[in-house]
């Protein structure tokens, strides 16, 4: 990974440009992109300028393009310049599409369908974010043990179990972050949570970072160094801007759109490094929090981080694109709100797999009754399940979590499949009541008839 070359200073960039051609400029309609892209001078310089132009010159026609329509921002970064950003038309576009994908406008089967089974997708959404963002930290438990803690609801083993853990709860739990106004208290509690018993130092868990010694460095190469935070004093006054940045009502003064706002805040949270550790865990569960906030609820069944992870060296580009082009965090924005598009088309193709999945075992399973009474959709996705991991057993503690049921519900549901003779009753560690597939579960509900097995 390389750090983007920054452009040309403003002096150099007029140097390379003569009296009769500034007139010339906006005659060229050029606007802010480059061949229909917003793109950075470390790729600009690489591409053929414009018929009349070489690269300075195409550079600075573009940055008085995008200078034209700026909006400064609350936030400045460590040098004291203030934060910018614009709305080309690729991040308008990508917008429209957040606010049409992600439940701000009901509409679509698809949003009907996970409605109607909101608590078990959501569980499986809150342990895949949990899973992922903590594999961006270096977890590294195999997901099969991690997805069985969570859902049976034990303690945690080791190191990587407990972030993972702490992930989940977090995100379990972030709609409850504050009843009103967002606080600095409020975000330093947060990152307690997501990195108790944890941390190499444990003094930092909770508290803001008191050093100067942080340095983020590459994914892949960790004797590059990509960013160095603001001064540890600065840290209480940018983080209260942070918190009144989330609280300031979306229509006051100038409008800025939620989702770039909810993006603004985890750019923030990372730039600024407010604790020795956990920040991108942080930065990430505030930009959720938001989100749901402002009513786009379907974020809630997203896994950013499972994008972030295919291509970890993208995220961190997206920030240096944004330190080497004077602040502009329109490169910023334009990544995550691609990152949010993909988890939006990820989850959908989910939901499609999930259906025809529900669509195949429903036939199966349409002439078996259980008391004269159909299976209903959590037996069904049991089952399913099962089908899938027959060598995994299930507790009436798990299937609560899973479909966010009551335990009496749960409990009903799997006697009422063991009565059957589709799940095994047994006692783990001579203890704990769990319920195994029956060895013969595929045949079993290949040859049922009505009332029959």
């Amino acid at each position: 990974m390389k750090i983007p070359l920054s452009p040309p200073s403003i002096d150099e960039l007029m140097m390379a440009v003569t009296p009769e051609m500034l007139p010339r400029f906006p005659l060229l309609n050029l606007g802010p992109l480059a061949n229909g892209q917003y793109l950075h001078w470390d790729e600009l310089r690489h591409r053929p300028p414009p018929e009349g132009l070489n690269h300075k010159t195409w550079w600075l026609a573009l940055r008085m393009a995008r200078s034209s329509n700026a909006q400064a921002l609350p936030f400045k970064d460590k040098h004291g310049k203030p934060f910018n950003y614009s709305l080309p038309e690729p991040l308008l576009k990508n917008l429209h599409e957040i606010d049409r994908g992600a439940g701000l406008i009901p509409s679509g089967s698809k949003n009907a369908a996970l409605r109607a089974e909101q608590g078990r997708y959501l569980m499986g959404s809150l342990i895949e974010e949990a899973i992922t963002s903590s594999q961006l930290e270096g977890a590294s438990t195999e997901r099969r043990v991690a997805e069985t803690m969570l859902r049976e609801g034990r303690k945690p083993r080791t190191l990587s179990e407990r972030m993972i853990f702490n992930n989940f709860e977090a995100m379990r739990t972030s709609h409850t972050l504050c009843e009103d106004k967002l606080e600095p208290a409020h975000v330093i509690e947060l990152q307690r949570v997501l990195t108790q018993d944890t941390l190499e130092y444990p003094e930092d868990c909770g508290h803001l970072r008191t050093r100067d010694d942080i340095e983020v460095v590459a994914p892949n190469d960790e004797r590059l160094v990509l960013h160095r935070p603001p001064l540890a004093r600065e840290i209480p006054e940018r983080l209260q801007k942070i918190c009144e940045f989330a609280n300031a009502p979306v229509s006051e003064g100038n409008f800025i759109h939620p989702v770039v706002r909810a993006i603004l805040l985890h750019f923030m949270i990372g730039y600024d490094h407010p604790f020795a550790d956990g920040n991108g865990r942080t930065a990430r569960t505030l930009f959720y929090w938001y989100m749901a906030r402002q009513g786009y609820w379907l974020t809630e069944y997203l896994s950013i981080s499972r994008i972030l992870r295919k291509a970890p060296a993208q995220y961190a580009r997206a920030y240096l694109l944004t330190e080497t082009d004077a602040g502009d965090t329109t490169y910023f924005l334009l990544y995550q709100t691609r990152v949010i598009l993909d988890g939006l088309a990820a989850l959908y193709d989910y939901l499609e797999q999930k259906q025809r999945e529900q669509t195949r075992l429903s036939a199966q399973l349409r002439n078996l009754h259980t008391r004269d009474k159909q299976l209903n959709h959590r037996q069904t996705a049991l089952l399913s399940h099962a089908l899938k991991r027959p060598d995994e057993y299930f507790t009436i503690e798990s299937h609560q979590r899973s479909h966010q049921v009551a335990y009496a519900t749960a409990r009903s549901d799997l006697l009422a499949l063991a009565a059957q003779g589709l799940l095994v009753e047994t006692l783990h560690g001579g203890r704990k009541r769990v319920f195994y597939p029956a060895q013969d579960l595929h045949e079993r509900l290949e040859n049922s008839t009505p009332h029959q097995l």
